[in-house]
């Protein structure tokens, strides 16, 4: 399902958003015989729907992205300072999203009459931990809904294939990732475009806690968390980075500003990519043979935005259903959303998506998930103009390392 056809939808219409949102309070407060029932079904369903597709699709996502791409001669090392810029730069998104979370601290939900509390608390050794790590099956973690498991088996998947020494037998393989990959991104194309009808079980269930002792503290500080996580990647850590490469950070970002508003106002990097590859030719003169390379893959890879945002969210869903989380678990979960939002790659929707997705697969409740809806559509411009705007920094600081390493060889870049 295109773009397009998503915005022809009837339930993507604005009126008829508010509407359901309406008629969700609706429901919720007034206890309409019909309607609050059908509410906590369709918020329901949408649970098990989120926690059927979330680990297949970004399992088979990191699959995909790791095993699509093949490199030879000169573009070889362009692709690994690519990935590796990549992978370093969505890290520290996470990282700086930690530290903002550990020093807000938003407020969590409560409930007057909540057993939230009383949830035992599972608490294994590393060791334990490691061992439980490894599963003992490869349609173990998508059984058991094991995270962390259903990522190593993606990473170590697409890696490896990359290894197979039979080139036909190779690609025959990732063919076949890349056909399932296909058919849940189309699965997923039919969530998302239901997601008002979601919103409508999630704020009817929401309204249901509220009137019984439900008490919303910590929305806007958790908000907060999020966007000042954006903000300082894109204004503090990206800037550095480049002064660190001897590039003019901020008259870098002066010239992509044309690209980033498209990032901004479309909220798709994919839409805007032949502005940012034509902006960043004409204004960053970086050379098309490094930007029509690496920002393609940059697009599909680097989500700064994304990994700021799932980490924020996870982390805060999860105090709020009343798992305690030591540094250690935070850090754990640092990384599991750098990989998620590598992962991301094609997932219309992906940060919140993936986000539902990942609580609803450990069991986490996600109305509150209803909650931060309204507001996403803010938070997903900001991050789409940060992931451009990374996605720059990369391609420039390649094409300076890549212009550095030509001049020392004495040689000439050639594809």
């Amino acid at each position: 399902m295109t773009l397009k056809s998503l915005s022809n939808n009837p339930l993507s219409w604005p009126l008829i958003y508010l509407g359901i949102i309406l008629l969700a309070l609706l429901s919720g407060y007034q206890d309409i015989p019909v309607l609050k029932p059908l509410g906590l079904v369709i918020a329901e369903i949408f649970v098990k729907i989120f926690k059927c597709i979330s680990l297949p699709i970004i399992t088979l996502s990191i699959i995909v992205t790791l095993s699509q791409y093949s490199t030879e001669g000169s573009m070889r090392y362009v692709w690994r300072r690519t990935m590796r810029y990549t992978f370093i730069t969505t890290f520290i998104a996470a990282v700086i999203s930690a530290l903002f979370y550990l020093f807000i601290h938003p407020s969590l939900v409560t409930t007057v009459d909540s057993h939230v509390s009383e949830l035992p608390s599972q608490e294994l050794g590393y060791w334990n931990y490691l061992i439980n790590l490894i599963p003992s099956s490869f349609i173990e973690p998508f059984v058991k809904n094991q995270v962390m498991s259903a990522l190593l088996v993606g990473v170590l998947t697409g890696i490896g294939i990359r290894f197979i020494p039979e080139s036909e037998l190779q690609h025959s393989i990732i063919k076949f990732f890349r056909a399932f990959h296909g058919l849940l991104m189309v699965i997923t194309s039919w969530v998302i475009a239901s997601i008002p009808i979601a919103l409508f079980g999630f704020i009817t269930a929401t309204v249901v806690q509220l009137k019984a002792g439900l008490v919303l503290k910590g929305i806007g500080e958790y908000l907060l968390v999020v966007v000042l996580a954006n903000c300082f990647q894109g204004f503090v850590i990206l800037p550095l980075w480049l002064k660190f490469n001897k590039i003019k950070p901020y008259k870098s970002m002066q010239g992509m500003l044309p690209a980033l508003s498209v990032a901004f106002f479309s909220k798709s990097s994919v839409g805007a990519l032949p502005v940012t590859i034509r902006t960043i030719e004409a204004n960053l003169k970086v050379r098309p043979e490094i930007s029509r390379f690496v920002l393609p893959l940059c697009t599909s890879l680097n989500m700064n935005g994304c990994a700021a945002f799932i980490f924020a969210t996870v982390v805060y869903l999860m105090q709020n259903h009343g798992i305690e989380l030591t540094l250690a678990s935070m850090g754990m979960w640092v990384c599991i959303a750098t990989i998620a939002a590598i992962g991301n790659a094609g997932v219309p929707m992906g940060c919140f998506f993936l986000s539902a997705s990942l609580l609803a697969s450990m069991n986490v409740p996600i109305t509150l998930m209803g909650v931060i809806l309204p507001f996403y559509t803010l938070i997903d411009m900001l991050e789409t103009a940060l992931n451009v705007w990374s996605d720059a920094c990369v391609a420039r600081v390649v094409d300076e390392k890549y212009r550095n390493e030509l001049t020392e060889a004495g040689s000439y870049l050639r594809i």
